[in-house]
This record gives C-alpha cells, sequence and structure tokens, in this order.
C-alpha cells in the first residue's frame, strides 16, 4: 500500500527589529512601503480584499485572511502553482519587535518554489529592514 504525503513545508524568518510594531506595521500595510521592500502592489489592509504583487518575474495572486493591526497580518500566496499563506507575527521585544514571517502550504514535490522562498524571503526582510531604518 502505499499514500501520498500531504504533509506541507513552511518557509519561516523571524527577526528582532528595532523599532515598534506601529512602524513595522505600516511598512507591511501602506502600498507605496510594501512596494519599498517587497513589490509593487494594490494592497488594501481588508479582510477578505484581493491584491495583487508584480514583479519583474511575473505576479502573485493575494488575498487578505487574517489582520489585527500591529500583531498579525495572513494573506493568500498564489503564483505559478503554488498555493501558500504568508502570515507575519509582530511581538513587542524590549524596545523593539520580533517579526515573524512564515509562507505555508509548499508541497513536497515544489522544492524549487520552497528554496526560492527561503531565499527570497531573506532578501525581502533584509530590504524591509533598510527601509525601516531610513523612514521616520
Amino acid at each position: 500500500m502505499t499514500s501520498a504525503s500531504t504533509e506541507t513545508l513552511s518557509v519561516v524568518v523571524e527577526r528582532e527589529i528595532p523599532f515598534p510594531p506601529e512602524k513595522i506595521w505600516r511598512a507591511l500595510t501602506q502600498p507605496y512601503l510594501i512596494e519599498a521592500w517587497l513589490m509593487k502592489n494594490d494592497f488594501a489592509p481588508v479582510v477578505g480584499q484581493r491584491f495583487g504583487l508584480h514583479g519583474d518575474w511575473g505576479s502573485v495572486d493575494c488575498q487578505v485572511v487574517a489582520l489585527e493591526p500591529n500583531r498579525t497580518l495572513s494573506y493568500t500566496w498564489a503564483a505559478m502553482g503554488l498555493e501558500s499563506v504568508v502570515t507575519w507575527t509582530l511581538t513587542p521585544a524590549g524596545t523593539g519587535t520580533r517579526l515573524r514571517m512564515e509562507q505555508s502550504g509548499f508541497r513536497p514535490d515544489q522544492q524549487q518554489a520552497y528554496q526560492g522562498a527561503a531565499y527570497g524571503w531573506q532578501k525581502f526582510l533584509g530590504n524591509l529592514e533598510l527601509l525601516l531604518a531610513r523612514e521616520d
């Protein structure tokens, strides 16, 4: 008897960032700031809102599924056969914030997408930290 694996993989990136959750929240939810560290978009912070992320390589179809200002933001992330969910969690930590990003839903046969996300999110969070350091 054989059975297909139903387990999925997740990419998790966590960082301690020396800024309050409110400042990070703005960068996660304001379209012009999202474009500065991630991609062009038509994001709106409304549960159920569909939006797109647009890069040189193509587009990602997304939908906001959960939102609690300054604490958590979750949206679907669908591109090139990948159906996943990105969840941001902000937790106050000392004078800064522990920021956790989890992209879940990679099937075992989606190793290329999984590896690409693992690399890409490190780069995107680096961009986010640079943006936060120069924005008031």
